[in-house]
């Protein structure tokens, strides 16, 4: 849709590197998730790889995120999965001018495997959000990210495939 040049312009590298140290530190991760998201702390989940094109979280199978069946909740594996397209949304709209609003409109799942172990999340769309994000800002409409990320088992298996739709718009100045 625009160069990708002309995207990569739009964004200040300080304020992206910035964000990524902030929430790849694990001590400033973990207060920030007490703060913000208490329920996601409990869980134990790990914020592994944060870069402009992708990002990483992870969460272990255990007691406080189990089911009967044996598995990691779905609502676990859900909220983990939110993150990972999350984190890189809110990472290309950190401190923008204008600031943008960012909201889950909806979400689909399927579940591949069984989530026992450690399961990863991926999301693999940072050039696309940096568009979309820019495209809500320059022309202060509202926009649409469909977002995928899926959850890999330790062997690289597909254990859970989510897809989010995030509702993105940019706000007026005051």
């Amino acid at each position: 849709m625009y160069p990708r040049e002309e995207v990569e312009a739009f964004f200040d590298k300080k304020k992206i590197k910035s964000f990524q140290k902030m929430v790849l530190n694990p001590v400033l991760f973990k207060a920030g998730l007490v703060r913000d998201l208490p329920l996601a702390a409990m869980t134990g989940v790990k914020f592994n790889q944060l870069t402009e094109t992708n990002t990483e979280f992870s969460v272990e199978y255990k007691y406080i995120n189990k089911n009967p069946f044996g598995t990691t909740y779905w609502a676990v594996l859900g909220m983990i999965a939110e993150m990972a397209s999350g984190a890189m949304l809110l990472m290309y709209t950190h401190k923008l001018k204008p600031s943008v609003s960012t909201f889950v409109v909806s979400m689909e799942a399927k579940f591949v495997k069984r989530a026992v172990g450690v399961t990863y999340f991926r999301c693999d769309q940072g050039l696309e959000i940096a568009e979309k994000v820019y495209h809500a800002c320059k022309t202060m409409e509202a926009v649409e990210i469909p977002c995928k990320t899926n959850g890999y088992n330790e062997k690289g298996e597909v254990v859970a495939e989510f897809q989010f739709i995030w509702g993105i718009k940019a706000r007026k100045s005051k």
